[in-house]
């Protein structure tokens, strides 16, 4: 045996011990590469270059599963943030809000599905396809939306935005039907991209407001009324009053644009996800996973036996926590959160209302990468960030109430006290939606479903609340951002 021989015997026989595999000289061994970063320890037995290699094997499911969970509310939200421009042209002008909130409402037809067939026929729906098939349908309807969106229909003597809203309601039902469906295929991967995919999720409503602000939605200009007066008509009161009025500025893109931009995200969504499916380094990942989930069962079962003799800290910490938590940050995040946000930060101004909106937007990614880093499971943790997360929603809902002239209207502290209240509102509501989602994957696939579930649920209350209060019994009311004039 050569020099050359034996030094190649020896560096794979300390690689094949890695490998837990007996060395031959025929085929040395196969090489399993780590594909996490729990598996990448660099030593004088393990060559960084693998280390390297596991990582950015890592780091790009971590890119797939964050743009994977991009697409399951994007649609929606990029709808919310374009309605100052939809409006303006829509024959239902500003009731289209209230129209969208019971249309989401009646999408939840689709998750109510999923949810009943893994209750009554476990095992029978596979999420993949159904995930195929929405993300598809996200994509048609957004593209269709780009074109048809200025349409109308006369119904009864009236003008009606019928293919804005057939296409609005499909994509609710994309959206909402997401929350059951994404959720339980993060199953398949490693607990750590779980929180990359709430990440992504938070993006979803981060995204489209960034496009939004490009775009120049809502931006308005207080000019005096005596340029626009019309003294033919008499009104010789309104020019002389010195009272001003809003000016919308154009956007420097059209609507149209818009939403082509929000189905290329679906599109990029859909790739991710196929991606996930397919690509060797995920499916290398899924495979080695897949026996952690068989030994994890194991376990289990094993443990099933003996649960009465547990002690309280060996239980899974579940229970009234997930509803008690989870509904509260659903509830605000899909059916309350845009009608509180008007009415609580337009008093303070335009400038105020798009910092709030945007910094919101920023805080919920934000807040999963938190707890990426720091996943903090203690029970009473959790039940603080709860506590103080509502007080700070029933502060904003105070301001809404208030409104056109809530507390300290005419201050700079003002301003900053409510962009800091829907900046911690929504910071500590997603970091508890995290590590709930994150403790109930341990628990199993219907964990996961009926997490999605829930967040529907609290999303479906919010709506139903609030949608009496502000368009039936008017209790919320929005000022002229240029004429309100509040008391000193």
């Amino acid at each position: 045996m050569t020099e050359f021989q034996r030094c190649s015997l020896v560096f794979f026989s300390r690689i094949c011990r890695l490998c837990r595999q007996q060395p031959t000289a025929a085929n040395r061994c196969s090489v399993t590469h780590p594909t996490a970063e729990a598996d990448c320890e660099p030593s004088a037995e393990f060559p960084r270059l693998f280390c390297i290699r596991g990582s950015v094997m890592s780091l790009l499911t971590h890119v797939l599963a964050c743009l994977f969970g991009m697409g399951s509310w994007v649609a929606i939200n990029g709808m919310w943030v374009e309605l100052p421009l939809v409006v303006e042209k829509a024959p239902e002008m500003w009731l289209l809000p209230s129209y969208l909130t019971v249309l989401i409402q009646m999408a939840n037809i689709g998750p109510f599905f999923v949810t009943l067939m893994h209750r009554f026929r476990p095992g029978v729906l596979d999420e993949r396809p159904v995930i195929y098939f929405i993300v598809v349908l996200g994509i048609v309807s957004t593209f269709l939306l780009a074109f048809f969106w200025e349409h109308t229909v006369m119904i009864a003597g009236s003008l009606r935005s019928v293919p804005l809203l057939i296409l609005s309601f499909l994509l609710s039902v994309v959206d909402c039907t997401s929350s059951v469906t994404f959720l339980p295929f993060m199953m398949t991967l490693r607990p750590q991209y779980l929180t990359t995919y709430f990440a992504g999720e938070g993006l979803s409503g981060l995204v489209p407001a960034l496009v939004a602000l490009v775009q120049g939605v809502g931006v308005v200009d207080c000019e005096n009324a005596t340029l626009h007066g019309d003294t033919s008509t008499g009104n010789s009161s309104s020019v002389g009053s010195g009272e001003l009025i809003a000016k919308y500025q154009p956007a420097k893109f059209s609507v149209q644009v818009f939403f082509v931009l929000l189905s290329i995200m679906m599109v990029v969504s859909l790739v991710a996800f196929i991606l996930l499916n397919h690509h060797p380094a995920v499916a290398r990942e899924r495979k080695r996973e897949q026996y952690f989930f068989e030994d994890q069962e194991n376990k289990k079962r094993e443990q099933s036996l003996s649960l009465h003799a547990q002690t309280p800290e060996q239980k899974p910490m579940l229970g009234p926590l997930e509803g008690a938590t989870g509904e509260p940050r659903s509830s605000f995040g899909k059916g309350t959160y845009s009608n509180l946000e008007t009415f609580s930060c337009l008093p303070y101004g335009n400038k105020a209302y798009h910092l709030a909106a945007t910094m919101a937007a920023v805080a919920n990614p934000v807040a999963c990468f938190i707890a990426m880093f720091v996943p903090i499971r203690s029970l009473a943790f959790m039940c603080f960030l709860t506590v103080f997360g509502s007080g700070t929603g029933a502060y904003i809902m105070a301001m809404a109430a208030l409104s056109p002239c809530p507390l300290m209207v005419h201050s700079t502290s003002g301003t900053a006290v409510i962009v800091l209240a829907w900046i911690l509102f929504v910071l500590s509501l997603s970091y508890v939606k995290v590590i709930i989602g994150v403790i109930l994957r341990d628990e199993g696939h219907s964990a996961l479903v009926w997490c999605g579930a829930v967040v529907q649920l609290g999303s479906m209350l919010g709506a139903l609340s609030m949608f009496p209060l502000v368009s039936v019994y008017g209790l919320f009311k929005s000022g002229d951002v240029c004429n309100t004039r509040c008391p000193s």
